[in-house]
């Protein structure tokens, strides 16, 4: 395929879809799927053949439209209505009524002019909800490919690596080291062969942006993976994905069979001298292979245990070679800024954190969903106006972000903007983009008891801070939120917990306690109110504890 004939199908998929009077887009994503969407597709496809309306409608099953707890959703897009909570019987009333007659129904309709949209800013996001994932034509009528074929006919590596590092772009994963230097670093450093690795290894609770990006925009990922082996010299790219994502699986490997079929993936790319070529490995569940030295390990078939670095991945990675590790909404960014320029991309979100961050609002909150916003939104911005605020009768509390990394933002920080640096102040991060809402109902120290749980769980046992620190620390835990601890436990927990932060060999053990921490820096009363008494002596003195003789 050469670029003239990207252009000639991107015209023709619009021109396409221009001819049709309605397009009927209905969520086939994994949350929607699993309450019925495809019984409703199903209902909506039959209406249409019945009023032999094929030629005027299309009907698309498309990725996350958003709002995940009122699926399944219905979008008619030439109009701007979306229904929400669509049965059968809704789904042939919407052909009906408004297919037939004009005339939208008033219930299950939800207000494209809420907050909860028009809040929103959508670079990652823009074709989830908008395009058959499934189909390569509707990617490339949405530009897609255009940013792959300016790469790697208009620039060279070092021109597309010079783009990536003006934009700002920081990694999606948690760290948020510079892309644009970390791919340099890949480009420069020696190797008979260089790797690219998509990490779709998406561990935290609640957490759901990378199979949500996956399912809805696969081809996407595989443009940011296939510049980025234009960019650093790389031939060969794996996506390391859940084994608990099927479905993500599934459109994942038909988007790199199309993708190869048209030339846009494999030798020659778009006719020039660029070969790239992507396979998928499947992970085993283990939390700690999102750490990029497991995750390496893993791909290579050995068990999934972090090596100490340096030496790092970027110079010594998979199988010994420089290789470059990107997650999926990293990867995701990277056409955008290629096809508009990394100025564009700059003028979004703050000075030290630019662009957007996808993010999955789950727990006690109104409207749980998939969103993306600009970095440096205030909190209460996503809480209130995009999340609706907490249930009827209940108050803000906290919010949780990063995972089982991350900490618990306190309500009297509303204000703090969304970014790495504010998140790092107040003792939490970015992370992947889960945040878990609490309201006034949540107990603070059985939100950190079970992170600490989960860490204790999935710890690979390697290093003995982490496999026998995290143990130490959920014992502590549990033992004061059964009332049976006392002050010289509190002493301890946070001994423990700066013993594990600070001597673990990977992230997983060096960022377990982070939710204990900043529970115990803004919740503390929670925790002393669960303390027995005092004990003092006739002096009215309190004991001391005494660690150094057990």
């Amino acid at each position: 395929m050469t670029v003239d004939d990207l252009q000639e199908l991107s015209e023709k998929e619009l021109q396409r879809q221009s001819g049709k009077k309605h397009r009927i887009l209905y969520c086939s994503a994994a949350g929607c799927v699993s309450c019925g969407s495809e019984k409703v597709s199903d209902a909506l496809k039959a209406k249409i053949k019945e009023h032999a309306l094929e030629k005027e409608c299309d009907v698309v099953g498309t990725g996350c439209l958003g709002l995940c707890g009122e699926g399944p959703l219905v979008k008619v897009k030439n109009d701007r209505t979306l229904y929400q909570n669509v049965d059968v019987r809704t789904a042939e009333q919407i052909v009906e009524s408004h297919i037939l007659n004009g005339v939208p129904l008033k219930d299950h309709q939800t207000d494209l002019a809420a907050p909860f949209f028009t809040s929103q800013t959508k670079i990652v996001l823009e074709n989830c909800g908008e395009i058959d994932s499934e189909r390569i034509d509707e990617y490339i009528g949405a530009r897609g490919y255009e940013a792959l074929a300016k790469a790697v006919n208009e620039m060279q590596p070092a021109q597309v690596i010079e783009e990536i590092r003006k934009s700002g772009l920081r990694g999606r994963g948690g760290a948020g080291y510079s892309t644009g230097l970390k791919w340099g670093i890949v480009s420069k450093a020696h190797g008979e062969q260089k790797y690219v690795v998509c990490n779709a290894d998406e561990g935290d609770p609640g957490a759901f942006m990378d199979r949500s990006v996956l399912e809805g925009d696969p081809h996407r990922v595989l443009e940011g993976m296939a510049i980025a082996g234009y960019a650093v010299g790389a031939t060969q790219g794996y996506v390391y994905c859940r084994a608990e994502y099927p479905l993500a699986i599934e459109r994942l490997k038909l988007a790199i069979k199309q993708a190869e079929k048209m030339g846009l993936l494999g030798n020659r790319i778009l006719e020039s001298q660029f070969n790239f070529r992507v396979d998928i490995r499947i992970g085993a569940g283990a939390f700690v292979c999102g750490e990029e030295t497991a995750l390496l390990q893993s791909i290579e078939g050995k068990r999934g245990n972090p090596k100490p670095r340096p030496p790092y991945p970027s110079e010594k990675g998979l199988w010994g070679m420089p290789t470059l590790i990107n997650n999926v909404e990293t990867f995701a960014n990277i056409a955008p800024i290629i096809r508009n320029g990394s100025d564009w991309f700059a003028g979004i979100g703050t000075e030290k954190s630019k662009g957007t961050k996808v993010f999955a609002l789950a727990g006690n909150i109104r409207n749980t969903g998939l969103i993306e916003v600009p970095m440096g939104i205030p909190l209460r911005s996503i809480i209130f106006d995009i999340g609706g605020g907490t249930p009827e009768g209940t108050e803000f509390k906290a919010a949780q972000t990063g995972g089982p990394s991350g900490g618990c933002i306190p309500s009297d920080q509303l204000e703090l903007p969304v970014d790495y640096e504010s998140l790092a102040k107040v003792g939490s991060i970015m992370g992947s983009g889960g945040m878990i809402v609490m309201d006034s109902t949540s107990k603070m120290v059985e939100v950190a008891k079970f992170f600490m749980q989960f860490c204790m769980d999935e710890s690979c046992g390697k290093c003995i801070p982490c496999r026998v620190g995290t143990r130490h620390i959920y014992g502590l835990l549990d033992k004061i939120s059964k009332k049976k601890g006392t002050q010289d436990d509190m002493v301890l927990l946070e001994e423990l917990c700066m013993m594990v932060k600070e001597t673990s060999l990977c992230g997983l053990g060096q960022s377990a306690p982070n939710p204990v921490l900043s529970t115990l820096r803004f919740f503390r009363h929670e925790y002393e109110e669960l303390l027995q008494p005092v004990e003092t002596y006739q002096d009215g003195s309190a004991p001391v504890a005494d660690f150094t003789n057990g």
